[in-house]
């Protein structure tokens, strides 16, 4: 009787045991297309016993990477793939460069100071006045996902002072005479793209149901009068 603790160590599990006797015998073959032999057929009993597999792109080449991991890349077969080496699984990739930001306004982000920059250094004073005021409206937002009471005007229009050293200045309540603000969005790259507004559009459907309900409450109306008094002339006739 064998005991685990005196086997050797199960190299993949959900193989199991026998899987791997087998690729052990495959070692102690010398004659080479005996043992290419047993190395195909052994291949289709590891896709047998893990139909999973198959639903994998390139299960056959999973397959005989397994096959010569198992076997500790000593076995000496034909592969249809590139034979994978001790190397290569031990390979570890290049460390990836941390992106190192230190934002010097951390409740408001990075993206904010991107923003900020562009506007100081934009030379059209409308698009300027633009950025100034979705600059103002997005500290506005940024602020209230901090606390729960909202932020007055004036106190994000001193704090955008105190950043940009008087250079930006927030006009609460929609902007100055010179330029409109739409609404819109930032990009990673600072990139501002407007969407227009709709307002007209609503308020001519609004006017246009108003319209609607008086005039065909004004017709229900007279129907309702001329049925009434229909039925009053029948009753006087009798």
């Amino acid at each position: 009787m064998e005991y685990n603790t005196t086997r050797n160590h199960l190299i993949m599990k959900e193989y199991g045991r026998n899987i791997q006797k087998m690729i052990e015998y495959l070692l102690s073959i010398e004659d080479t297309d005996v043992r290419q032999g047993q190395a195909m057929a052994l291949i289709e009993l590891m896709g047998t016993l893990n139909p999973h597999l198959r639903n994998v792109e390139d299960f056959r080449h999973k397959l005989w990477d397994h096959l010569f991991l198992i076997s500790d890349f000593k076995l000496n077969v034909e592969s249809p793939y590139p034979i994978p080496t001790a190397e290569t699984l031990k390979y570890k990739p290049e460390r990836l460069p941390y992106p190192k930001r230190y934002p010097k306004l951390r409740h408001f982000g990075k993206n904010l100071e991107m923003v900020i920059d562009k506007a100081l250094h934009e030379e059209n004073p409308e698009k300027k006045e633009g950025f100034t005021q979705t600059v103002g409206n997005y500290m506005k937002l940024a602020y209230s996902n901090w606390h729960k009471e909202s932020v007055h005007d004036d106190a994000v229009k001193s704090e955008l002072n105190t950043i940009t050293a008087g250079q930006l200045e927030y006009h609460p309540g929609g902007g100055s005479k010179q330029a409109v603000v739409e609404s819109g969005s930032f990009t990673a790259g600072g990139e501002f793209h407007r969407t227009p507004s709709s307002g007209g559009s609503s308020m001519k459907r609004k006017s246009y149901q108003q319209n609607k309900f008086k005039s065909g409450g004004g017709s229900s109306n007279g129907k309702s009068n001329k049925h009434s008094n229909n039925k009053y002339n029948k009753n006087r006739n009798k």
